[in-house]
């Protein structure tokens, strides 16, 4: 059982309602109210918090961009559930206004089903909901706009329809002109009243004087009601008139074939209706809460775990009916602090007259409510055990018919709590042992705490006793709290104070309000010195607490003065290291820019004693092969032939040199140039070991021995073809090509691939972007290939 009326749950739930724009969504406003089905509870907080950022997204999202979030407007949606329960009654045939309803609810939900599905990555639950909706685009699209919202069938909802309105619109014509000639023929005869045209019993007439009705051929249909005139039909557009009522009784029941119709295509859904009714319905309700939720800043609270410690905590609350009358006032509400745990269940309020008191215990239990119901709650945090009830002792329960003083009503109240109240219960009392004796009231509240506390039941009471205060300044389990009073103003704060209990304040009240000095001053000396020592202890506990209070303000401003200038030195250290970085980026590029400028000229300057270098390694390399085949396989005898003579031409053998070379001119001094594979040099004559033949170069070697000869270099045009091969071969192939031809200094190869599926090409391509050898490269001219070779540049 939940204390709804008391802690006006009832009054909150209107107030909700402003945010419900439909009929459809008020019908279930209702369904809006506590419960205590934990998966109900946090399904639908759940709901209401995917419901409060879809709004805010669609508050702050323009309807043009792509993937923007779109606000669904509910707006003027009837109720259709009557509609839809009559769908079920086979033979049914729903109102044309009816079915206008229904098919602006079809939109509806077409609309709603598409936005929701289309945000459904970052609302799924939404989107959910919109899942629900049924797909019945095809049936609103044919519905839409065949009924207009006066009822009425338009012209076009069926072909047969638009005819007969046709004819019937051309009958009413024929009819006025035949009228028309009728008035022109008596104009000014004194047969008629007025010269107008009427309809009376759904047949034109025209008004005819009493008395000389007999001058006009004709049916009369009735008099006026002063009985000067009466309405003729003409023997002339009786027939005519036989006619249009003939036409508009075919167009009666030719629109009741079509709302026959209408109907049973919306019978055949009439299930998928009722879900995307109650889905829409849902929807809108979710959508209100989020409104209202934004409107008065609320937080979805969290409901403790069944494994979890139970808590009840409220972080700067406000009670929403009362910041709904201070908004129109102007004013802000004082928000509430305060936590329960396991350990300490009870919090005990005191504090002046007027200080909020009552406010407090209603804002918590209104809370509580809200929470259970699945409502955001107007506050910074908030969290709260799942209770099994929330039971309220508010107000004055005095009644004459019942015969009930206010004590009597503040007993029967408190003795139902004790008997309704569980571990998981929450109870809220204000004023506990109010009207009797001080003393017994006392005695019995802290009975009635105690009992509470025993229990394990969540509670939080109000009171001026000074007992009670006492009682929750020594108990375990309970927690002092007091509303704060201004000593100088008289005026109380409204600020719950929590740790230690406040003083009533009634005499410093009275005096604010202008009751006599001198009246005060009497009432304080028939005070006891207990009570005023009890009064003076507790206003310089709060002294003090003010201190406290101050000095704790104090450390936080300095705190976040401190942390405020931290992260000023942070960010200047920040400022700082990047101007260094930028600056270390800046002297690194400008090094990194010199070193590649002098490795550029470094290698200039080694490439001609490099190439110098390979070729002697080279060449130490195949006279160790050569050494090596002569032990394994000596050469045999032959015959050597004649020395030839040193001149310009002859090819010779060089000391330490085991290619030919060949004379290129005789110098003086003893000296010759000569071509030695890629290489010109100028050597000594002395370092001619032999001059060859030119047979001599083929020497033939061992049968055992095989050679491979390399790529072959001739002129400036060299290629290797790859036809046929694997990318990997191929590739391993057109390395070894490229540094045989950059050895030789050639200038520009060709590689042919062919065309095929582009595989081998583009594995080429990729080899060249990245070898060191190659300048640019680019596909063959049509003479050299086109796209079935490639033709590389190589570097100087």
């Amino acid at each position: 059982m939940f204390a709804e009326p008391v802690l006006e749950f009832d009054a909150l739930r209107t107030l909700v309602g402003r945010y419900v724009r439909s009929a459809l969504g008020r019908s279930r406003l209702p369904a809006i109210a506590p419960s205590e089905d934990r998966v109900r509870i946090e399904n639908d907080l759940a709901d209401a918090a995917e419901g409060m950022a879809y709004w805010r997204a669609a508050s702050s999202s323009s309807t043009s961009a792509r993937g923007a979030t779109v606000r669904i407007s509910f707006g003027e949606i009837a109720d259709p559930m009557e509609a839809v329960q009559r769908l079920r009654i086979e033979g049914a045939t729903l109102e044309a206004l009816e079915i206008f309803e229904l098919t602006k609810l079809l939109d509806l939900g077409a609309e709603a089903r598409l936005v929701l599905l289309a945000a459904r990555e970052n609302f799924p639950r939404l989107a959910a909901y919109g899942n629900a909706i049924a797909d019945l685009r095809d049936l609103a699209h044919e519905l839409s706009g065949k009924i207009l919202p006066d009822g009425s069938l338009a012209d076009h909802a069926s072909v047969a329809l638009g005819r007969l309105r046709r004819d019937a619109e051309k009958q009413r014509q024929s009819i006025q002109h035949s009228l028309d000639r009728f008035l022109r023929t008596h104009h000014g005869d004194g047969t008629l009243q007025e010269d107008f045209v009427t309809i009376r019993n759904d047949r034109f007439v025209v008004p005819v004087v009493t008395g000389r009705e007999r001058g006009v051929n004709g049916v009369i249909h009735g008099a006026s009601g002063s009985g000067h005139t009466l309405f003729v039909e003409p023997l002339e557009t009786i027939q005519l008139n036989n006619e249009l009522v003939r036409l508009r009784e075919e167009e009666l029941r030719e629109i009741h074939r079509i709302l026959r119709e209408f109907t049973a295509r919306l019978r055949a859904h009439s299930s998928e209706i009722i879900a995307s009714t109650e889905a829409l319905a849902k929807l809108e309700l979710i959508f209100a809460k989020a409104e209202f939720a934004t409107d008065f800043r609320c937080v979805v609270p969290r409901i403790s775990g069944e494994n979890a410690p139970r808590k009840l905590i409220v972080r700067e609350a406000r009670h929403p009916l009362l910041e709904d009358i201070l908004r129109r006032q102007r004013k802000a509400v004082v928000p509430v602090t305060f936590d329960l745990d396991a350990q300490q269940r009870t919090l005990l309020i005191s504090g002046p007259n007027t200080g909020g008191k009552t406010v407090t215990l209603k804002t918590a239990g209104l809370l509580a409510l809200m929470a259970h119901a699945g409502l955001p709650v107007p506050a910074v945090e908030a969290e709260f055990p799942l209770f099994d009830q929330v039971l309220a002792d508010i107000g004055d329960h005095q009644s004459i018919e019942e015969s009930l003083s206010t004590f009597s009503g503040h007993i029967v109240s408190i003795r139902r709590m004790l008997e309704q109240a569980t571990p998981f219960s929450l109870v809220v009392m204000d004023e506990l042992g109010r009207a009797t004796d001080p003393e017994e009231g006392g005695a019995l509240g802290v009975s009635v705490l105690d009992r509470f506390l025993s229990r394990g039941v969540f509670t939080l009471a109000s009171t001026h006793l000074v007992a009670l205060k006492l009682f929750g300044a020594s108990t375990a389990g309970v927690r002092n709290g007091s509303m704060g009073f201004n000593e100088e103003t008289l005026e109380p704060t409204y600020l719950l104070r929590l740790g230690a209990p406040g003083k009533s304040a009634g005499l410093d009240i009275a005096s604010r309000l202008g009751l006599d000095p001198e009246l005060i001053q009497e009432a304080r000396s028939r005070m006891t010195g207990a009570e005023r020592d009890i009064a003076h202890f507790l206003n310089q506990m709060h002294v003090k607490l003010d201190a406290l209070d101050a000095e704790r303000k104090a450390f936080i401003e300095k705190e976040k003065a401190l942390a405020e200038r931290e992260q000023l030195l942070e960010q200047s250290w920040e400022k700082k290291y990047s101007a260094k970085l930028r600056e270390l980026e800046q002297k690194t590029s400008e090094l990194s820019a010199d070193f590649e400028q002098k490795a550029q000229e470094t290698i200039s300057d080694l490439s001609q004693k490099a190439r110098v270098r390979i070729a002697k390694t080279r060449r130490e390399f195949h006279e160790a092969v050569d050494a090596a085949v002569e032990q394994i396989a000596p050469k045999p005898a032959r015959n050597e032939p004649p020395k030839a003579k040193l001149e310009e031409g002859a090819r010779v053998r060089l000391k330490g040199i085991r290619q030919p070379a060949t004379v290129r001119r005789i110098l003086g001094n003893g000296l010759i140039e000569v071509d030695a594979g890629f290489m010109k040099m100028q050597v000594a004559a002395a370092d001619v070991v032999e001059v060859l033949g030119a047979a001599a170069v083929d020497t033939k070697r061992s049968p055992s021995v095989s050679f491979k000869q390399g790529p072959s270099f001739g002129g400036n045009y060299r290629e290797i073809n790859l036809i046929g091969q694997r990318a990997e071969e191929a590739c391993a192939q057109v390395d070894k090509f490229l540094d045989s031809a950059a050895l030789a200094q050639v200038e520009r190869v060709r590689i042919v691939h062919g065309h095929g599926m582009g595989i081998l090409k583009r594995s080429i391509a990729e080899l060249l972007a990245r070898n060191p050898h190659v300048e640019t490269f680019h596909a063959g001219a049509p003479e050299e290939g086109g796209g079935g070779a490639t033709i590389v540049i190589l570097r100087d």
